[in-house]
Formats: C-alpha cells, structure tokens, sequence
C-alpha cells in the first residue's frame, strides 16, 4: 500500500480540510502518531504537535515528553505541552483513569484550537497570526473496529456502530482507512523511530482487552471478522445517516419546547412507532440511559405525577403530557395554579386544591393541611421557594414577620430552611408550606366558602 497516496486520498474524498489550513496534531510519541507528523509532513501540510503528559507511567511518561521536544525541534514546528494530575482528575470527577485522560486532553485541545492556551514550549518562529482549524488524530481502522466492536457489547444502538468518524467538528481522523499492519509497514519502511507504551499490553483496561483478547478469539472462528466490521462500519454509517433523518422528523412533530422545559403529548407519543426506540432517541440528549427508556413508556400509561431522573433532568407525567425540566431549573421552579385547577405538581410533591363549605369545614390538627377563606385568595396561586425578603402575617399574630426571623424562631436548619415553599395570592404568602398560614387568610365566624390546600408525596 502506498500509505501516503492512500492518505491524501482520503483527506480529499472526505473533504477533511483544505491544504492551507493549520493542523494540530495529537501526538503520544507513538508509532501510529509519528506516522501521522510524518505523513503530514510529507503532504506539505503547515501544523504543530500537542502533547500530552498524564504522569501516569513515571520515567516512560517523561521519556515520551522527551521523544516528542526532540521531534519538534527536528521538525522545527510548534510544539505545545501539558502535564496532567491524571489521577486526581479522576478522583474528584469520579470517573475511571482512562475518561479522565480523555476529557483532560480533549478540553486541553479545545484551548489550544480556540487560541486560549498557551505555548508551554515553542520551537522555531513564533506565529501568533495563524491559528489551527483542526485537530488531528492518528486513530486508524483497527481502532475503529475496536471501538464498533465495544460500542455493540455496550449496546449503544445505531449510533455507536457508526464509529469514529473522519471528521466530527474539528475533529479530524485522516488514518481510518489505514490498517495497524499499513501503519507498521509505512514506519518500518522509512525507519521512523517511536516509543512504546507498556500500558498498552495491560489488559485490565478494556480497549486493550477487547485488542488483546476477544478479537483474537473471534477471528479463530471468523478469520475475516476485522474486514467484515471494518466493511460494515461503512454501510452503518450510511444507515445511520437515514436513521438521524428520520428521528429529528418525528422529533419535529413530537417535541415542543418552553425554554429550558421540553414537553411531550403523551397520546401522540403513545401511538408512535417504533415508540421505544423513538423516545430513547428523544430522552438520551437529556441524561437517560437506553433501560430508562423502557421506564419513560411505563410513564405512558400511569398515573399524574409519576416521574424518572436522570443525572441533569427530571422527566414527569404531567396530565397529558411528558414534561422534561433540568434539574438546576426545579431548584428554581415557580408552579402557577389557575382557579380551576385541582391540583399541581411541585418539588416531586402534590397540591390538592379542594372548594368547601364554611359551616362544613372541621379543622384537623395537620401541618400539611391549610384552610383559608376564600374570599381574601386571588388566583392565579403561585408556588415557590421562600427567598431572602419574604414575610408574612403568622397565624395569631397581628404583625408581620420576616421568614428567616420565622424559621429562627421554629428552630430550623439551614438544610431544613433550604427545603420551604410558600403558595402566594397577589403577591401576599398565604402558607408558609409545612409551617404556618397568613393570618389574614385565617376562617372566620363570617366565613362561607374555604379552600383547603393540602399537600401530599408523589
């Protein structure tokens, strides 16, 4: 195979950047990422190396750092460094090493590509002036199979077996057409030097195993397996691309959205198919899992107020709807109650709203249960959490309180002060909830009509 044909080949059918523009190059010091800055090179292509040093290997960490001055500096190109406390990263983000590196380097690349990073060293003419418009990885075909092989085991559905992707933003992987054994070849045939990492025949992380164990093992019954995938990668590709067009039509027809809330017709949803994999497709943007999804199509058919969580949004059946809410927003979150409402959903509890008569009304001895004469409340009822500034008239006392002066006197936590919602008629608290009524709104012998707030769980 002539390596470097085949490589502009492909950077020009797949119309992956253009011949002026600056590429960043991603380099471990590895053979597959010499390659690259050799095949680069050889293309005429302007760039400059990122390298990446996790502390993860002791001397061989420094060692690759080493390596790759000395390629820069031969090269006479840009080269930028960073050093990473790998594993504390990955203690306070509780994720595995191998995340945490990913999403260090990766943020790190982000900075240097939108200038905000500097040099930490610099061979040759500075130039401030040029900026790089792409990435550049050296992930070849068999790292793409491993990543289609991993992703089915997964069960990451359509989208994971399209794998790595020649270009996904600025993002850029010029070498996926290239096999490990073309890339050994191409190294061997102009006696490029690289470094090994030993962390790569260890096979306690999981690309490694999936490379050291399990394929070999497939390929003893199906010897074509690697071209097979690679083949299929392809055409799932392609399939995927029909799959995306046609979820963001039924997407349009389903989805409406209200800020930061999306809701969804149960009905209409409910008669949609195929109906799981269609709300997989619109609930995984939103933090849920592909078994979460099974759960969302229970919601279908239960009952006001069930709802699911995922790590960053809250999916509830609202009456006829699906209503998904970030969870920061619910911290936030102001519920307004019009006259004809029954009830209302808030902060994963109920609010029943309940019309009686004066003389019928008996008074129970219960926190979460409030009376109020019906002639003082103005609607719409607005729900909220108290804020700093908020007072009230509590019962039995002819003067206002402020509520942190209220909470002092009750003897509430912080935690617990944390936790209050205050239902309010033209702008005048009614119910400190849990806690007290406004005098003002208090039965009396005139009174003749009551509305009973009550509230209970989900």
């Amino acid at each position: 195979m002539d390596l470097l044909k085949n490589y502009i080949d492909y950077i020009q059918q797949n119309g992956l950047f253009g011949p002026a523009d600056k590429l960043l190059l991603a380099v471990s010091g590895g053979i597959d990422s010499v390659v690259l800055v050799h095949l680069s090179k050889a293309a005429g292509h302007p760039f400059g190396l990122a390298h990446c040093n996790f502390g993860l290997r002791g001397e061989e960490s420094e060692r690759d750092e080493a390596f790759v001055r000395e390629l820069a500096a031969t090269l006479v190109v840009p080269l930028y460094i960073r050093r990473f406390d790998t594993r504390k990263y990955a203690e306070e983000h509780k994720v595995s090493i191998q995340v945490a590196a990913r999403e260090l380097r990766y943020s790190w690349f982000r900075e240097i590509l939108d200038a905000k990073a500097d040099e930490d060293l610099q061979v040759g003419p500075r130039e401030p002036s040029a900026p790089y418009q792409y990435l550049v990885t050296a992930h070849h075909r068999d790292d793409n199979i491993e990543t289609v092989f991993m992703n089915f085991c997964k069960g990451t559905g359509i989208t994971g077996l399209r794998g790595m992707q020649p270009r996904q933003d600025r993002i850029v992987r010029p070498l996926l057409f290239a096999s490990r054994e073309d890339i050994a070849d191409y190294a061997k045939q102009h006696q490029l030097s690289w470094v090994e990492d030993s962390s790569n025949d260890e096979t306690k992380y999981t690309r490694n195993y999936f490379r050291k164990m399990i394929l070999p093992a497939v390929e003893k019954t199906y010897p074509q397996v690697r071209e097979n995938i690679a083949n299929n990668i392809d055409r799932y590709r392609e399939v995927a691309e029909l799959y995306d067009l046609a979820v963001e039509l039924q997407k349009k027809k389903m989805v409406e959205v209200y800020g930061a809330e999306v809701r969804i017709p149960v009905l209409k949803l409910a008669k949609s198919s195929p109906r799981r994999t269609l709300i997989y497709e619109i609930v995984k943007e939103y933090g849920f899992t592909a078994r979460q999804a099974e759960e969302v199509e229970k919601l279908l058919s239960s009952e006001s107020g069930r709802y699911i969580n995922s790590p960053t949004h809250r999916l509830l059946r609202n009456r006829s709807w699906l209503v998904i809410t970030p969870l920061e927003a619910i911290k936030d979150e102001v519920v307004v109650v019009n006259k004809e409402e029954m009830e209302a959903l808030f902060n994963e509890v109920r609010l029943h709203l309940e019309w009686l008569e004066g003389d019928s009304i008996k008074f129970a001895a219960d926190q979460f249960i409030a009376a109020l004469d019906a002639r003082e409340i103005q609607f719409p009822l607005i729900i909220r959490r108290w804020k700093e500034g908020d007072y009230f008239y509590p019962l039995g006392l002819r003067k206002k309180k402020k509520l942190s002066r209220f909470f002092i006197d009750q003897k509430l936590s912080k935690n617990d002060k944390e936790k209050v919602w205050v239902v309010e008629s033209h702008k005048k608290i009614v119910w400190v909830i849990g806690y007290r009524i406004d005098d003002r709104f208090k039965i009396t012998p005139s009174t003749t009509k009551v509305l009973q707030l009550s509230i209970s769980s989900l």
